[in-house]
């Protein structure tokens, strides 16, 4: 919301017509007045405005994504990194567009290829929370320790080694599970990445 539509508002018209606020201009005023007429006008007007903006609706909309590659891991910051590339070479095929209706389509689509790198950017930070999990599950460490398990265990093991194996056993599938997450995020992501350089193409050639 801007300016304009947070002042339209009934709350606002509330805060201009509200008893309390014009009490606290009017004591301003009074206390203003000792300094002399001029400032107490000033103090009264001041502290009336300060009073309304401070009850207007605040502006919620949403702030675009902060794109950072370099908060990521490979593979995923190069991902990011391709995305930024195929958006600045958009930006200097249009750059060179005189205005007019062409530029203005142009202008959509570099819009558009903005969004399309922020959805990129929210895939590939996914990608690396992924990743992150798998390191913090140690696989390697896992199955080593499986082995170690199950020859201690041997052909009957107790309820307690029985207990620990199948523990490991778990968080062996949970690590094979999110390596295959991530799999499929990275191959939405060069989706997502193979789209925003057909569409680079395709207006580089216009």
């Amino acid at each position: 919301m801007g300016f304009r539509d947070r002042f339209f508002t009934p709350t606002t018209a509330k805060a201009i017509l509200s008893w309390r606020l014009l009490l606290g201009a009017a004591l301003g005023v009074g206390a203003g007045f000792l300094f002399g007429p001029a400032v107490g006008i000033v103090v009264g007007v001041a502290s009336y405005s300060g009073a309304v903006l401070a009850a207007m609706p605040r502006d919620t909309t949403p702030k675009p994504a902060s794109i950072d590659p370099f908060a990521l891991s490979e593979p995923w910051r190069q991902f990011v990194q391709e995305g930024q590339r195929a958006a600045r070479r958009l930006a200097e095929t249009v750059s060179g567009v005189a205005s007019g209706p062409l530029r203005e389509r142009l202008d959509a689509v570099v819009g558009e290829l903005d969004r399309g790198l922020v959805d990129a950017f929210t895939i590939a930070r996914r990608g690396d929370e992924i990743d992150e999990a798998v390191t913090r599950l140690d696989p390697v460490r896992l199955r080593a320790r499986l082995v170690t398990l199950d020859q201690q265990a041997g052909e009957t093991p107790t309820p307690d080694q029985a207990a620990a194996i199948e523990s490991v056993r778990r968080q062996l599938d949970s690590a094979d599970r999110l390596k295959a997450k991530s799999a499929e995020t990275a191959d939405q992501l060069r989706l997502t990445q193979t789209r925003l350089d057909e569409l680079v193409a395709a207006m580089s050639a216009r």
